[in-house]
């Protein structure tokens, strides 16, 4: 018995065509959405990380600069400790003391890379100087990076050997490199401390220790970074930056008085993504462009035209222990 397949339902070749490219259109659309929503959210979560970060360092810092100058008074008391500590202020012009040795409240160096402690041997953050040093900029036009030096006291009485102590927090840059191309700076610490020196020739000044347990060298706070920037401004609002000296205030210079009319840090931190954000170059003349404080960085400002994020993050702290 024959049979009729002209009843039985399908699909032809064309029409089987048809719907294959439908679905590959439909594919390919889903796909593109996808691909937009995802990298969407990749450049946001990127955004927030490098914020985040930043805010994290800021917070640090900003806890730092509000305890420059502090000095702990311990009061009366029925244990025999001093009130007070005879760790003085000693200015770096005095005696054989060079300005390393300063316990100014708080020093800025304008554009300067690297730091060496008083109690570390030379060139310890340079190990072959022939194929890389961190204390040189990648270009002479990078805008990186301002130097501070942050001194304040503190007291432990548990301490048998030494209750009041001294330190001096300094934040400062050096280069660092993943390639050839791929050069960039990082932010570091570093943490020293005076100790109470009672022998009849040294009277009240103060000399550097390596053995302090809170102290460290050169630690790494935060990578990938374009820019640290700090302003000082007294009580008036008034700029301290004087341009006949070319710098802050520093106890080598004639302004070294106004180191203690300091009232208010402005700065400003610029950190760069350590993957490509943008999908390409800009061409031509065109430029992106970090935020800046002083007008020397402004004059200088080259732009970027690279697929890096940069993000800038500025505050103002007031130094309520300075001039107390």
């Amino acid at each position: 018995m024959k049979k009729n397949l002209k009843n039985i339902a399908g699909v032809t070749l064309v029409e089987l065509m048809v719907g294959v490219a439908v679905t590959a259109l439909m594919m390919g659309a889903m796909f593109a959405s996808y691909s937009v929503v995802n990298n969407s959210y990749r450049q946001v979560s990127d955004k927030a990380q490098i914020s985040r970060s930043g805010r994290d360092i800021i917070g640090m810092m900003v806890k730092d600069i509000r305890m420059a100058g502090y000095r702990y008074y311990h009061g009366e008391n029925s244990e025999g400790i001093s009130y007070a500590s005879d760790l003085t202020h000693i200015s770096g012009l005095e005696d054989e003391f060079d300005m390393i040795d300063s316990h100014d409240p708080l020093l800025v160096f304008r554009d300067i890379l690297g730091y060496e402690a008083a109690d570390q041997p030379p060139n310890d953050l340079d190990p072959d100087t022939d194929t890389f040093d961190p204390r040189m900029k990648h270009n002479n036009s990078d805008l990186c990076c301002d130097r501070i030096h942050i001194v304040y006291e503190d007291f432990d009485k548990t301490d048998p050997t030494q209750k009041f102590k001294k330190f001096r927090v300094s934040y400062f840059a050096l280069a660092m490199e993943d390639s050839a191309n791929d050069k960039y700076y990082g932010v570091y610490k570093t943490k020293e401390s005076w100790i109470q020196d009672t022998t009849p020739d040294s009277g009240d000044k103060g000399n550097w220790v390596s053995n302090c347990s809170e102290c460290y060298t050169n630690e790494l706070v935060r990578s990938h970074v374009v820019d640290m920037e700090f302003l000082l401004f007294d009580e008036h609002g008034h700029h301290l930056w004087d341009d006949f000296v070319g710098s802050y205030p520093l106890p080598i210079n004639s302004t070294r008085d106004k180191i203690y009319e300091i009232r208010q840090v402005d700065m400003a931190l610029t950190f760069r993504s350590n993957k490509d954000f943008y999908k390409s170059e800009l061409a031509g003349t065109k430029r992106r462009y970090v935020k800046t404080l002083g007008n020397d960085r402004n004059k200088t400002n080259p732009g970027y035209k690279d697929k890096y994020l940069r993000e800038s993050i500025v505050v103002s702290v007031h130094t309520r222990n300075i001039g107390g």
